[in-house]
């Protein structure tokens, strides 16, 4: 659907940005991966390009009963726990992948529309609008305005989350590793021994 697909990619940073042009999302502890919806058919792209739109039935259903016949979504599988804390030692299992979820926090085309090259602010609009009254399955990232960045990263940590990915509201989404997508990472959570 998208030629030469290329996934945004956040550059890691010790600081959570402050200031009115960015946003802030809680990081969730998943896999990333890439929805496209072509009319009946739907795929699910992992960041290496792997097809693992067998894996997770779940998102698959809810990208079908979407009422766009057309899209691709940008977003994080996960499976999440009774604490609506993301699991990843249940999603690597792979005991429970017909309990993943999509946490979906861009969209890069809709009705056959390249969307990249709106501003974020824009796109998060329009994401919002295609999930409205979505069916389990697809929930869309909530996400924090300006100057609470900081403050809402010590709140992550506290409740033991991955951390914060700030992103720049009026950027285009352009492939491989940006400045305008900054994550920072909770240094007590288990992602970071993975990461090590």
């Amino acid at each position: 659907m998208l030629k030469a697909f290329e996934f945004c990619l956040p550059t890691a940073a010790k600081a959570v940005p402050v200031g009115p042009d960015w946003i802030h999302e809680i990081k969730y502890d998943g896999y990333r991966l890439r929805v496209e919806r072509q009319g009946r058919r739907v795929w699910l792209f992992t960041r290496n390009g792997h097809d693992w739109t067998s894996r997770f039935p779940w998102i698959v259903e809810a990208a079908l009963k979407n009422r766009e016949p057309q899209f691709v979504i940008d977003g994080e599988a996960v499976v999440l726990g009774v604490d609506g804390v993301s699991d990843f030692n249940a999603l690597h299992s792979r005991k429970c992948d017909a309990e993943v979820q999509l946490y979906a926090f861009d969209v890069v085309a809709i009705g056959g529309e390249d969307l990249r090259p709106l501003p974020l602010s824009l796109r998060k609009a329009n994401l919002a609008r295609l999930l409205r009254g979505r069916p389990d399955g697809m929930f869309v990232a909530p996400f924090e305005a300006a100057g609470i960045g900081p403050d809402l990263f010590h709140a992550a940590c506290r409740m033991g989350l991955e951390g914060l990915v700030s992103k720049r509201r009026d950027r285009r989404y352009s492939g491989g590793r940006s400045k305008d997508w900054i994550k920072v990472k909770n240094r007590t959570h288990p992602a970071m021994s993975r990461v090590m």
